[in-house]
C-alpha cells in the first residue's frame, strides 16, 4: 500500500513541476508578444495582404517603424524603479 501512495505522490510532483514550467513559458511568451506585438501584427498583416494579392507596403513600413521603436526601447537601462514606464507603442 505504501508503494502505491509513494507512486501517486511522485506522479503528482512531476505534474506540478510540469505545470510550473508551462506557466513560466507562458509568462515569457506574453512578455515577448507585448514587447514585439505591434511589429508581429504589422508583419502578419503584410503577409496576409501579399497572399491576397494586394500591396503590403503600408504594413511593411509600419512593421519597420515599430521594430525601430522596440530597438530604441531595448537600448534603455531598465531597473525595478522604472520598469514598464517606457514601452514602445
Amino acid at each position: 500500500m505504501s508503494k502505491l501512495r509513494q507512486f501517486r505522490q511522485q506522479a503528482g510532483q512531476g505534474m506540478t513541476e510540469y505545470i510550473i514550467i508551462v506557466a513560466l513559458i507562458a509568462v515569457a511568451a506574453i512578455g515577448v508578444y507585448s514587447f514585439f506585438g505591434n511589429t508581429i501584427r504589422n508583419q502578419t498583416a503584410g503577409m496576409a495582404a501579399e497572399m491576397a494579392g494586394k500591396e503590403a507596403k503600408t504594413a511593411q513600413t509600419e512593421a519597420g517603424k515599430t521594430a525601430d521603436k522596440a530597438a530604441e526601447s531595448g537600448k534603455k537601462a531598465v531597473g525595478l524603479g522604472n520598469y514598464g514606464n517606457e514601452q514602445p507603442k
